[in-house]
């Protein structure tokens, strides 16, 4: 896949998330098979990676159950030779459960394979 079609499934994926419509970049920009990596398991799941379109909804609903997002950035794309970009995500957000808030930073890296984003993976610390 060239870079330029790659960088133009990035720049449709932040203008999703600047736009908080991040489920609709789901339907459009990603494989039905897609495979999501998280720094570590997330609640409910059995392991790090997520397969599928619809798992990754899930963990998206997951996220906007759990925490109420005061402020969300994200920079990018960084685009890495002809199928991979990274974005950068700051959120300012509360716990619901606990009521904790907090600010946290992440790097998301996607591959991209036959117009779709097939990977995406996060690093974060903790």
């Amino acid at each position: 896949m060239p870079a330029e079609e790659t960088r133009a499934i990035a720049d449709k994926l932040v203008a999703y998330c600047r736009a908080k419509e991040e489920l609709k970049g789901l339907e459009e920009l990603y494989d039905p098979s897609a495979v999501s990596v998280e720094a570590v398991t997330m609640p409910g799941a059995d392991g790090p990676d997520l397969t599928g379109v619809e798992a990754i909804r899930g963990k998206h609903e997951w996220w906007r159950a759990s925490f109420e997002v005061h402020d969300a950035k994200v920079d990018g794309p960084y685009p890495h030779g002809e199928d991979r970009f990274a974005l950068i995500f700051e959120t300012d957000c509360t716990e619901k459960e606990s009521g904790q808030r907090s600010q946290m930073k992440e790097v998301g890296v996607y591959t991209v394979a036959d117009g779709k984003i097939v990977r995406e993976e996060f690093f974060y610390a903790m």
